[in-house]
């Protein structure tokens, strides 16, 4: 075996001293050591310094290369070797030099072994110094390696940092949204900021109008195929990696329900499953963000409606007019709904049929049908609200309405007067699913206010009926009469007033009682009715006294109409009895024209027609 050369142990121990100056731990992490020296990390970095130090010596001819050398561990296990060291722990010709650690305290954390060489100061020295060069290769590439790991940290902690500014300023801008569509813009604009490699869409729930194709119906049918719909139903995100593409599906969830879900399709190699969590927050807050949004515009649709409603009622009731009510809730459901028609059909009392009251449809109002036809029929039975989505589609019955207008969506709803139809409000468009959920909703309330409108213009009606009206005759009352004439004489050319009185109706009173009496009556007043125009007024003048006034007709022609009553009452009555009649007219050529003085000269008239004989007509 060659001796040592002194020179290269003195070269050896240089080369030592330089690694100590140049390779020394880096200052920052003085106190940066090892916790375990049998990580696999740790036994990794002593396997690069052996190799390390093993090329070295061979460049330069290492003395040491003459014998075995091994490279233990703190537990005996050999890391790294030279030669054949086979049985190496159990020779007793070896020299062992310890690898210490840089604490306190120093422990040994390997152990550098040679075999069967000799045991000279100079091999000892160099083998020292060859541990110490091990050691501090090790250390540098343990010190590289904590570096290079706090560096990593470093980074993970400013991305993560940075992740959270921009989570949290999406957040924000999530959150300062108050309308549903800007709610998903946002989302989607940002998600496309964040993930520029991947393709961005949104599943929603709900039925929501939105021109952005990245926003797209949430479909249930297959769920166990799809993971969209699988996500949606369980509530938690899934994650589906295959060789070259992964899909997430992240539910957008809300405090009361889960809304949609968000999905990103990447490449495989740009997907990383830390994201997850990430992801998962913002899908947390889109869908807070969403749900206020929602529940914002709701409370602003409720308030519109309440005013709207209010406005509705208000004006409805400033009119207590039947066809005016009619004709103002038509334009006013046209207009809230932004719809084609709307038809508001009343349902009759005597033979009972529904007739259109109010409709935007020329020609239609007036019209009549059963009802048991089309969608009146349905309400009439079931005295429900519908919807119809499409009339072509499904045509669940027959409807002329639907069918001469050519409307596809339908919204109608029962008018009622307490437990009683009244009628049906029925409001359509030629587009199909042109009503939403909402507005089949709003049209119940609006309907309840114009059925209360309608009901008290229909009371008020029937009070004004009986106010003007005799119980008796059914003919008008004096009052009235005395108004029509008063307004036809402003307007009119000319007019005639004609005085019916029953001759001898005391005596028939007392002969055949008061309910007789009565009888003859109503025969005289439908006599008149039947001999008259629908512009003319009869009405109850007092007692068994009658009027009738004719507008525009001259003393002549109305004389010709009372002699048809006259002979219309002798021959139709039972007990029989005759009438006689005073006859007055009015021109706008007199010099005084007035009610009381047309009474007055008919009246006497009629005195001069029973004077003379009764059964006869006299011209005043």
């Amino acid at each position: 075996m060659k001796s040592i050369n002194s020179d290269w142990v003195k070269n050896a121990n240089n080369m030592a001293d330089i690694r100590l100056n140049t390779q020394q731990p880096i200052s920052s992490f003085p106190s940066g050591d090892i916790h375990d020296s049998s990580d696999s990390t740790i036994i990794s970095l002593f396997k690069e310094s052996f190799q390390l130090w093993l090329e070295e010596a061979q460049a330069m001819k290492s003395p040491l290369l003459q014998y075995e050398l091994a490279l233990f561990s703190a537990a005996g296990q050999v890391i790294a070797q030279y030669g054949q060291v086979s049985g190496a722990a159990a020779v007793s010709n070896r020299i062992e030099v310890p690898l210490l650690d840089r604490s306190i305290e120093p422990q040994r954390i390997a152990s550098l072994v040679l075999i069967r060489g000799e045991s000279s100061e100079e091999v000892q020295s160099l083998l020292q110094t060859t541990a110490l060069l091990i050691r501090q290769m090790f250390y540098h590439r343990f010190d590289v390696r904590v570096v290079r790991d706090l560096h990593n940290r470093q980074k993970l902690s400013e991305k993560e940092a940075r992740h959270q500014d921009t989570m949290f300023n999406v957040a924000k801008r999530l959150h300062d949204q108050n309308d549903v569509s800007m709610v998903l813009q946002v989302l989607l604009q940002d998600m496309a900021e964040l993930y520029p490699l991947a393709d961005v869409n949104l599943y929603l729930s709900q039925d929501h109008v939105n021109n952005d194709p990245r926003v797209k119906p949430l479909m249930l049918r297959h769920s166990t195929e799809d993971i969209y719909a699988r996500s949606f139903l369980s509530g938690q995100p899934i994650v589906n990696s295959e060789e070259n593409s992964t899909r997430v599906a992240i539910p957008m969830s809300g405090k009361q329900a889960v809304y949609g879900v968000l999905s990103l399709v990447m490449a495989t190699a740009h997907w990383e499953d830390a994201e997850i969590r990430a992801l998962v927050m913002l899908a947390d807050t889109a869908g807070s963000a969403f749900e206020n949004a929602k529940l914002f515009e709701q409370s602003n649709l409720l308030i519109s409606e309440l005013q709207l409603i209010n406005e509705l009622a208000k004006r409805l009731n400033q009119s207590l007019r039947l066809n005016e009510v009619f004709d103002y809730a038509m334009t006013e459901l046209l207009h809230i709904f932004k719809a084609d028609y709307c038809h508001l059909i009343q349902l009759t009392t005597e033979n009972p049929n529904f007739q259109i009251a109010a409709s935007n449809l020329p020609n239609a109002v007036g019209e009549k049908c059963s009802t048991d036809y089309g969608f009146c029929g349905i309400i009439h039975s079931t005295k429900e609200p519908l919807i119809i989505s499409d009339y072509l589609a499904t045509r669940v019955v027959d409807s002329k309405l639907m069918d001469e207008t050519g409307s596809r969506s339908l919204i109608a709803a029962p008018v009622m007067s307490g437990p009683e139809l009244f009628g049906v409000i029925m409001v359509s468009d030629k587009s199909a699913n042109y009503f939403s959920y909402e507005n089949y909703k709003l049209l119940q309330v609006l309907t309840t206010h114009i059925g209360l409108a309608i009901s008290n213009a229909s009371l008020h009606a029937e009070v004004r009926r009986m106010v003007i009206t005799d119980n008796l005759t059914g003919l008008y009352a004096r009052n009235y009469l005395n108004e029509q004439i008063q307004s036809r004489q402003r307007k009119d050319p000319c007019g005639s007033l004609v005085l019916v009185d029953i001759d001898h109706f005391k005596k028939v009173n007392d002969t055949y009682g008061h309910l007789v009496g009565d009888s003859i009556l109503v025969i005289v007043s439908e006599v008149i009715r039947s001999c008259i125009r629908d512009s003319d007024i009869a009405a109850r003048w007092g007692g068994e006294e009658l009027a009738v006034y004719l507008p525009q007709i001259r003393s002549m022609q109305a004389y010709r109409i009372a002699e048809r009553i006259r002979n219309t009452v002798e021959e139709h009555t039972e007990p029989k009895v005759t009438v006689s009649c005073g006859l007055s007219e009015w021109t706008f050529e007199e010099e005084k024209i007035s009610v009381e003085s047309l009474f007055n000269r008919a009246d006497m008239a009629l005195y001069e027609a029973k004077k003379n004989g009764r059964n006869r007509i006299v011209i005043g």
